[in-house]
């Protein structure tokens, strides 16, 4: 099966134009504190112009539950990645409120048995990401590949994946999915250059 793509962390009316043109499966909203935050108004925005073929992901971190499924519901997103400490309770309420929009739980990876518990969560899809200390993702480090375990549910693999390193983590790990964003910039600005050429490299490996 074919490798999907996650460009995240889209905030301006270009970064669009490059998504709508390389059309990767899966396109990042980021609502945490971030450098690439949006609002409700600008991610409307954005989701309004960007290829309806293209999935909007929601990323959120410790928000409250009301938020994240106002968003959903509004038609912003279509899938919805909790990044922060999100527990099982917290996830059932997101399950009974957001109208059945698929969720992902972000994994920031320390060991096997982080991506094994966060596994047993009433979630569609793990995110593994690199555990950094204060940092809720978008660190654009790699984790060591040797912690992912077996395991049933799909996952989306990040942490620091570039157009020179993706072919090589596919072929180590073979994620449902990868996701990449800080890479995926200069100067703090996405390169539509850059995200040509990883999605090319994805799409070339299989």
């Amino acid at each position: 099966m074919m490798t999907k793509i996650k460009i995240c962390g889209l905030r301006r009316l270009k970064d669009i134009e490059i998504i709508n043109e390389v059309k990767p499966e899966f396109a990042g909203f980021v609502f945490a504190r971030s450098p690439r935050q949006v609002d409700e108004k600008l991610s409307f925005q954005l989701r309004e112009k960007m290829d309806p073929a293209v999935k909007a992901v929601g990323v959120f971190v410790n928000e409250p539950v009301w938020r994240v499924a106002a968003i959903g519901r509004a038609g912003i997103i279509q899938m919805i990645q909790l990044h922060g400490d999100e527990d099982a309770s917290y996830i059932e309420e997101i399950r009974m409120k957001a109208a059945g929009i698929p969720i992902i739980k972000a994994v920031r990876v320390r060991s096997a048995d982080d991506i094994l518990k966060a596994a047993e969560l009433d979630v569609d899809y793990l995110l593994l990401d690199t555990f950094v200390k204060g940092v809720y993702g978008g660190s654009g480090i790699s984790f060591d590949k040797k912690f992912i375990p077996e395991m049933n549910k799909p996952y989306f693999l990040a942490g620091g994946l570039t157009e020179e390193n993706v072919k090589e983590n596919i072929r180590i790990c073979h994620p449902f999915a990868v996701d990449t964003s800080s890479a995926m910039e200069t100067d703090g600005i996405k390169d539509a250059d850059k995200i040509r050429k990883f999605v090319e490299r994805v799409r070339n490996n299989e």
